[in-house]
């Protein structure tokens, strides 16, 4: 009995130990280990997403807004019937039960179910008071004017991050910095946020102040989509820049899309920002960089009269003719009518050194530095590499590449007396009242002409948009305006030029006596009758000019009609520019 005795309290006395031991390892020495394991399954660290800064236009009106929207997420361990649960979730989130039941199933502790839910939705699904599904607030980018800007402003991911446009050049900026949050289950096995855990706020992003103004973007959107439909064109493209600053005004392509729609894949052609990712032959459009070379080298005076040989020359062989048949022209009337044969003629009186060192003066065939991304730098070939023939087709737009800013660009340096702008669309960074400027001074970069050559080209180009010019459709009532037309060809896909596509255009500004808006129109492949850019973009250019003007409160300087002289006459007052010979002389 007594052994016994002993044995049932030695029994008692290892029970006890062996009891202790195990206390002592779970309190002691595996604490840390059970704790952490505790907290795991009672809290859970999320990221929060703060959110993207606002952009606003020129005039303080928001285009791309962050709005707070919950997200659901689930955790699978906390679920009892995950088939049950995704038949709930189903119609209301309008998705197969068979897809949901994946991420609903296991002993995981997260799993998205929808983020960035629309609020009725998100109400939808709370109201099923499902077990082990959660909501997170997250950030959903809103753009409130749809389609406007939509090409310059881009787009965000899922994530928040930028994908395209300004959203995605300035993402560093608006994105802001990620918080976390310790979310603690309740007894229900509910996540809710404490206080008192652990927890780093989000900073917002900084928002943007653009230099485009809603009013005007909306002008040059319609009447550029107006233009595209009425003409049964591919597509096009517009800008207004303002020659003082190289801020864009407004920055339209047509067809665009809706930043609000979820995006479908791959990025279409109506996500391209055609003014900036778009190179074409810009045709006699680039007469003018033509003229300013050879009147900058005082090698031709507007006086001076070409022999344009009723519309055809031959060099080397090859016929280069004009659109219609010209005898005599003074080299003014060559800008006005624009003779291919007579710019030809023009342009032959200059080294090629120094017709290519002007191209690159007005900084073509190298990107314009404007803060958007995926800028077509254009196409001008090396010195070397041009041929017999190039420096007569280059001379009316053949043979080059230019993109519909870099061309703008180069009309604004003419307008604003010979200086070359970077162009910019984000005036300001910051927020409220704290704001740094971008560009507290125009950012010049060249001066590929002096203020007198700038003057008589000018006066040149005024005199393609009155009775008589190829731009007379561009003429604006109560504003003298100076431009140029152009009709260029385009590539084949054997090689040579297409017989059926065209690329009508008109670039110029308003008013001629003191610039306020440069603009520039460009259709793709019009096919409901016109193809001349004098037809087809002037009257477009004229419409979107016409009604900024207005819309910015620019008074008109077109003088009074004087007896005897024809209305808009462009040459009074004009100072000319001595030809080398000091006297004219004819080709």
């Amino acid at each position: 009995m007594k052994s016994r005795l002993i044995l049932v309290g030695l029994f008692a006395l290892l029970w006890a130990g062996g009891i202790g031991y195990r206390l002592h390892d779970l309190q002691v020495v595996k604490h840390d280990v059970y704790a952490q394991r505790a907290e795991r399954q009672q809290q859970r660290v999320v990221q929060v997403t703060p959110p993207r800064g606002t952009i606003y236009d020129a005039r303080g009106r928001e285009l791309a807004v962050s709005l707070e929207v919950a997200s659901a997420f689930a955790v699978p361990r906390e679920i009892e019937d995950p088939a049950a649960t995704a038949k709930a979730l189903a119609p209301v989130l309008k998705v197969s039960a068979r897809e949901l039941l994946p991420r609903l199933q296991g002993d995981g502790e997260f799993a998205w179910i929808e983020r960035k839910l629309d609020p009725p939705v998100a109400e939808a699904v709370e109201a099923l008071d499902l077990p082990g599904i959660h909501f997170l607030h997250e950030y959903r980018r809103y753009y409130p004017l749809g389609r406007t800007a939509a090409t310059v402003l881009g787009f965000v991911g899922l994530d928040n991050q930028g994908l395209a446009g300004l959203e995605y050049q300035y993402n560093t900026e608006i994105s802001g910095k990620r918080g976390e949050r310790t979310l603690l289950r309740d007894a229900r096995r509910g996540l809710l946020a404490n206080p008192s855990l652990p927890a780093s706020d989000a900073e917002p992003g900084q928002d943007l102040r653009l230099s485009i103004d809603a009013t005007l973007q909306f002008i040059a959107e319609e009447e550029l989509a107006r233009a595209v439909e009425a003409n049964a064109a591919r597509s096009g493209s517009a800008v207004l820049l303002d020659p003082e600053s190289g801020a864009v005004l407004a920055m339209a392509s047509f067809p665009s899309f809706d930043p609000n729609l979820p995006a479908t894949g791959a990025r279409s052609e109506a996500q391209r920002n055609k003014v900036i990712a778009d190179a074409y032959e810009p045709g006699s459009t680039f007469k003018m960089v033509t003229a300013a070379a050879v009147l900058e080298a005082r090698a031709v005076d507007p006086d001076d009269v070409f022999d344009c040989q009723m519309g055809a020359i031959t060099l080397h062989g090859v016929r280069i003719g004009d659109h219609k048949p010209f005898g005599l022209l003074s080299f003014r009337q060559v800008i006005q009518k624009s003779s291919n044969v007579g710019v030809i003629k023009a342009e032959s009186r200059l080294p090629r050194e120094d017709f290519y060192a002007a191209i690159q003066a007005f900084g073509f065939g190298r990107a314009t530095g404007i803060d958007l991304p995926g800028e077509n730098p254009g196409l001008l070939r090396t010195l070397d590499a041009w041929g017999a023939l190039t420096p007569a087709y280059v001379s009316f737009g053949q043979g080059i590449g230019v993109t519909p800013v870099q061309l703008v660009r180069a009309f604004a340096a003419v307008a604003n007396g010979g200086f070359l702008l970077q162009p910019h669309v984000v005036e300001a960074l910051g927020h409220d009242d704290e704001w740094w400027q971008l560009h507290p001074v125009a950012p010049v970069v060249g001066k590929p002409l002096t203020p007198g050559t700038a003057r008589v080209l000018g006066g040149l180009l005024e005199g393609v948009t009155v009775e008589g010019g190829t731009g007379y459709r561009a003429a604006i009532e109560g504003y003298r305006v100076a431009g140029k037309t152009g009709t260029a060809e385009t590539a084949a896909d054997g090689g040579g030029y297409s017989s059926s596509r065209f690329v009508p255009s008109f670039v110029g500004y308003a008013p001629a006596s003191r610039p306020a808006v440069v603009g520039l129109v460009v259709i793709d492949s019009p096919r409901a009758g016109s193809i001349g850019g004098g037809a087809v973009a002037a009257p477009v250019f004229a419409r979107i000019v016409g009604r900024a003007l207005l819309y910015l409160g620019v008074p008109p300087d077109a003088p009074p009609v004087a007896p005897g002289q024809v209305a808009g006459d462009p040459w009074a007052g004009r100072e000319t520019v001595a030809s080398a010979s000091g006297g004219t002389r004819g080709i």
